[in-house]
């Protein structure tokens, strides 16, 4: 391992995280501007243009490229986002903004989610520059804004405006890199598709009337109780792919409990024999799911609600298309419900899929043998969502990939992710610089 690209990307995270770039989901929020000139002072040191695209207030993205020679080959684009989520500073040991090392780990919001890794891809881009790397295809560094928030005025909009800008054939974000143990030996996780987001607002409607006088009255909140019931008791069909295969056969599992969780029919008797926390996330690997999370109506207490409103939270599986969905709430509510809700779409992105026989995924294989010659990637379906996403869309093969130390398990990464005490060890900040730099070499060079 380089010593140097960990000590350059560790004082470099350490400056993203200080420049504060909090994205709370508002237009306004974010200011990904000081990230962006960062990165952007970083990369310009190295010899390299950077092209800056700000669609809205201080929210501006940034693109460096070293060219390539042969208009044939592959083009690469690193793509990390540079703004991060908001933080409760008094449930930290330390300030959330402090970009302190403590004891060899980076701590702040964003060590992990993820300018961990925007970090060490703009150190890597930089490291190619100075070195008089000449890459075959076109490595494109792509610094993006509003991943927390959709992607509205980063990715989504780079997409839609300037995507000559970004385009290419591969793109490297997050997530991965997390350590698996267990009987089929050390597997390292990488992300290869993400569910799709098809959020809905349920409006249920009744009859106002007085408070005082509620027998055999219509009213939208006992009917909207109703529907969520229904929709929280729902348990649409497992998909069991190759992806969710290979994850159930690389985990620390008895045999038979491994066989039920490849069986549709028994596979909620064997994710209730789980911890709670690896039960829910196993279950979203491989279901459709809907998660009521706000609901709105009523205006006083002695009235009787004509109007109440409810927001779910839908992850669709890979093929699951938006009338799919329409068919699982009419079997959730049943039919005489369901004609009764008025069904408004919020947001629908159907789930993305990468290939695994190509030679990004080689080239990502054997630089991944550098560090751990023992280890093999394990192929995972996100449950939530990220950048690649509008790539995928466009036919780009996306991965989410990393790579830390070995002791940064899954859950030890999810319990960071978003949570309190958000920290990133120096040595896996060094593992990921040389990742990136290895794999554009392998495959550009």
């Amino acid at each position: 391992m380089s010593a140097s690209l960990q000590g350059e990307t560790t004082e470099l995270l350490q400056q993203l995280i200080r420049n504060g770039c909090v994205n709370d989901g508002t237009p306004d929020s974010g200011n990904e501007r000081r990230n962006a000139d960062t990165l952007a002072d970083l990369l310009t040191g190295a010899g390299l243009e950077v092209q800056r695209f700000t669609p809205q207030g201080e929210r501006t993205s940034i693109v460096a490229r070293i060219e390539g020679w042969d208009p044939t080959a592959p083009k690469v684009c690193l793509m990390g986002h540079t703004d991060v989520v908001p933080f409760n500073a008094s449930g930290w040991r330390e300030d959330p903004l402090g970009g302190e090392l403590i004891d060899g780990e980076v701590w702040g919001r964003g060590a992990i989610d993820m300018l961990n890794l925007t970090a060490s891809m703009a150190v890597a881009v930089r490291h190619l520059a100075r070195s008089g790397f000449r890459p075959r295809g076109d490595l494109i560094y792509f610094g993006v804004a509003d991943e927390e928030a959709m992607g509205t005025w980063g990715a989504k909009w780079m997409c839609e405006h300037h995507w000559d800008a970004i385009a290419c054939d591969y793109v490297l974000t997050e997530l991965g890199g997390w350590s698996v143990q267990g009987p089929a030996g050390h597997k390292v996780g990488i992300s290869v598709g993400e569910k799709g987001l098809a959020w809905r607002k349920l409006r249920i409607k009744g009859t106002p009337g007085h408070g005082s006088m509620p027998l055999g009255a219509d009213n939208a909140l006992i009917k909207a109780a109703e529907v969520i019931r229904r929709i929280a008791a729902y348990r649409p069909r497992a998909r069991i792919d190759s992806v969710w295969r290979a994850q159930v056969e690389a985990a620390r599992l008895p045999d038979d409990l491994k066989a039920a969780l490849l069986d549709p029919e028994r596979i909620f008797a064997a994710l209730e024999q789980l911890p709670p926390a690896a039960a829910k996330h196993l279950h979203a690997c491989c279901h459709t799911t809907f998660s009521p999370n706000v609901a709105h109506g009523g205006v006083k207490a002695n009235v009787i609600p004509d109007l109440v409103e409810v927001d779910v939270d839908i992850r669709t599986v890979p093929g699951t298309t938006a009338e799919d969905v329409d068919n699982h709430l009419r079997e959730a509510l049943g039919d005489a419900l369901f004609a009764e809700v008025e069904v408004i779409s919020m947001v629908d992105h159907e789930a993305t899929l990468s290939p695994l026989d190509t030679p990004m995924w080689d080239a990502l294989s054997r630089q991944l043998k550098v560090a751990y010659p023992a280890a093999e990637f394990l192929p995972q379906l996100l449950v939530g969502g990220t950048d690649a996403r509008f790539f995928r869309d466009r036919g780009v093969v996306g991965y989410g990939t990393g790579l830390f130390v070995p002791n940064v398990t899954m859950e030890e990464f999810g319990s960071r992710f978003h949570g309190h005490n958000e920290r990133i060890d120096v040595t896996s900040l060094g593992l990921c610089a040389n990742l990136w730099t290895g794999v554009v070499k392998d495959l550009l060079g």
